[in-house]
């Protein structure tokens, strides 16, 4: 598993990251504009993926001194999902997902290199336990994820996606090195949905163990997203006293 910062040592202004689900790089680079200095890591998945600026637009962020999550949830053969990482380990994401099939996990982590860190999808936060259950799916939604994300460390993933609402049992389970990063996240004074059935508030995701929280619509559809931004930096600040 690759060296993290402890939970301690974490800069608090890094662990929100802003998901830039926008359709082209254009619109990518002006919401990062607007932010300014108040985001410094951004998610990018597959959205932009299919939009042919992938990787021009992570060359972009990365020579401003972002960082840069690779949200593309590879789920392939593991040969296959080996080639891929081994084709965008050296891009210079830190982040790279997975699905959570132990054949995948293994030989990403096989191939992630030493910088890039390979992280597995619990249970999407768009999912409930009707939801499993319409699936086939007899485990409840905590069990499963708990042992998704065992599988994943024991794999040699260096964390897992998952919601808050399961971040501190996973704490518990996980212990402090694995990253727990967390999708769903709202502000304090509105937990709109939207197609996310799993959400919390950025400061209790923080206090009940994640590390990184990641932020999409209520920033990038805000009238200022640069002050919403600010606010969530603050919440995660406040957990953290």
């Amino acid at each position: 598993m690759s060296s993290s910062p402890s939970r301690d040592s974490l800069p608090p202004r890094q662990r929100l990251i802003v998901a830039l689900d926008v359709p082209d790089a254009a619109a990518a680079r002006a919401l990062v504009g607007r932010l300014g200095d108040s985001v410094e890591f951004y998610k990018i998945g597959l959205e932009l993926a299919v939009s042919g600026e992938y990787f021009e637009l992570m060359a972009w962020l990365l020579e401003r001194r972002k960082q840069v999550f690779a949200d593309l949830k590879f789920y392939d053969v593991p040969a296959t999902v080996a080639a891929a990482v081994r084709r965008i380990r050296d891009r210079g994401a830190a982040f790279l997902t997975i699905h959570g099939d132990p054949g995948i996990m293994e030989a990403a982590a096989a191939e992630k290199g030493e910088v890039l860190r390979i992280l597995a999808v619990t249970v999407l936060t768009s999912l409930d336990d009707d939801d499993l259950k319409a699936m086939g799916i007899g485990m409840d939604l905590s069990t499963l994820v708990l042992t998704r994300a065992r599988r994943a460390v024991e794999a040699g993933c260096d964390g897992v996606i998952a919601s808050g609402r399961e971040a501190a049992a996973l704490r518990k389970v996980l212990g402090p090195a694995p990253l727990i990063v967390t999708p769903g996240i709202r502000p304090a004074n509105d937990l709109t949905r939207d197609d996310q059935k799993r959400v919390v508030t950025a400061g209790d995701a923080i206090r009940f163990g994640a590390d990184y929280l990641v932020v999409g619509r209520p920033i990038r559809t805000a009238p200022d997203p640069r002050r919403i931004a600010e606010a969530i930096q603050a919440d995660i600040a406040a957990a953290l006293q």
